[in-house]
């Protein structure tokens, strides 16, 4: 079932009568600092991932062993 703009039109009408405009907009606003808390919370999840695996990725070349030290053969 597709919904016209007409449709949405009326329920946009309905639910502003039911809420009022005060109570739409500070739900509005939650919505919001859910959406920013989200993002920020993705983003420390993200530099946090990036920094495990800078540091897993870390040099392991071996180390030359000391030319004073002669190797018996």
């Amino acid at each position: 079932m597709q919904m016209g703009p007409m449709q949405l039109l009326l329920i946009a009408v309905v639910v502003l009568v039911l809420f009022g405009r005060g109570k739409i907009a500070a739900m509005m606003g939650e919505v919001g600092k859910g959406i920013t808390a989200f993002k920020k919370g993705v983003s420390d999840g993200s530099a946090e991932l990036e920094k495990d695996a800078s540091a897993a990725a870390k040099d392991v070349t071996p180390q030359e062993k000391d030319p004073a030290v002669k190797d018996k053969v």
